[in-house]
């Protein structure tokens, strides 16, 4: 089921006009009517959405109601993903952290940072249905994605257009005054447009050390809430990252995911998979990947892969993919 943090119901609530009733919104999805803030306290993504346009019908300037809502963010308020993207290098490094720990904030948002013909798009996807609260949900994070961007940015930040999958639910030019650019509706994408020199500015408390701490714990809070399914991919991208400095060991990948060796293993174990095994896995599709998509020798191959010689890599690539590195390279290339 998709998910939502409650912070963005109290968002909501907080711009409300005075007098609309929210009682019988909060009740009907469990959340304290005392006002009482937990970020980690999770709705379901539909049943927030509905909440959302409902206030927006009842709020008497419904149209700005999300673009209100999204001005007012701070980046403290979303705790260590917040933290680490204030604390990341430069905006480059917010955006790459948010498509990686998005989910922290609830499975319900997904973002991505692809390059475009005139710059690179910050995009945001989000499950469940596609009714008004949805959308109204999109215009509020794209409002907030660029105003906790001015919050952290050395130098003023400013977007070249925001783009919206949905059409304009009102006058277009109140859209614009709000995010100062080009806005572009029924786009097929919803996204904010930012340019290589607004990504690369540093943040005013840019800190690798620290971004990399609040890693750390964002990656203990994936492996935390992360679906068992999905452990052993898990265990497979952290393997892979490794290799290159040698195998990893049970108990270092398990530090990465923010958990004891003993639980890896365990969980590991009820799912029928084997750490060995993965580590296997994770070589054998890194080495593929790499025969398929660059130029490096075979030496240099071995030792991304975590070899200390060409040759072990060779005869474990002919048992994991019964012929040799050269002979897939190869067929890689001719497309047989």
């Amino acid at each position: 089921m998709s998910e939502i943090t409650s912070l963005y119901v109290h968002k909501v609530l907080s711009h409300v006009g005075g007098g609309v009733e929210t009682r019988d919104l909060l009740e009907s999805m469990g959340v304290p009517t005392d006002g009482t803030i937990d970020p980690k306290l999770m709705v379901a993504a539909d049943q927030f959405y509905d909440f959302f346009a409902t206030l927006a019908q009842r709020d008497p300037d419904g149209i700005t109601l999300p673009l209100r809502i999204g001005a007012t963010m701070k980046s403290d308020e979303y705790g260590a993903f917040g933290l680490a993207w204030k604390s990341a290098p430069n905006l480059r490094g917010s955006f790459v952290r948010s498509a990686r720990y998005g989910h922290v904030l609830g499975n319900a948002e997904t973002y991505s940072l692809e390059q475009g013909n005139d710059g690179w798009f910050f995009s945001l996807d989000k499950a469940g249905n596609t009714g008004p609260g949805m959308l109204l949900s999109n215009e509020a994070s794209m409002s907030s994605v660029m105003t906790i961007c001015q919050e952290v940015a050395s130098q003023p930040f400013q977007q070249l257009g925001v783009f919206f999958k949905h059409g304009a639910r009102g006058d277009p030019a109140v859209y614009e005054k709000h995010f100062n650019c080009p806005v572009h509706f029924n786009s097929g994408r919803d996204a904010l447009l930012v340019s290589d020199e607004s990504l690369d500015v540093p943040n005013k408390l840019g800190d690798e050390t620290i971004a990399q701490f609040f890693d750390q714990h964002l990656e203990a809070e994936l492996a935390k809430h992360a679906e068992p399914e999905s452990l052993d991919k898990r265990v497979r991208m952290v393997v892979a990252k490794m290799l290159s400095e040698g195998v990893p060991t049970l108990s270092t990948v398990a530090g990465s995911l923010g958990m004891s060796a003993r639980t890896l293993q365990r969980r590991l174990s009820d799912q029928e998979k084997s750490f060995q095994g993965l580590v296997d896995q994770a070589r054998r599709e890194l080495s593929q990947q790499l025969l398929r998509e660059t130029n490096y020798s075979l030496a240099e191959i071995a030792f991304l892969t975590g070899f200390a010689e060409q040759s072990g890599f060779t005869r474990a690539f002919k048992r994991w993919a019964g012929e040799t590195p050269r002979s897939y390279r190869l067929e890689s290339q001719t497309g047989r």
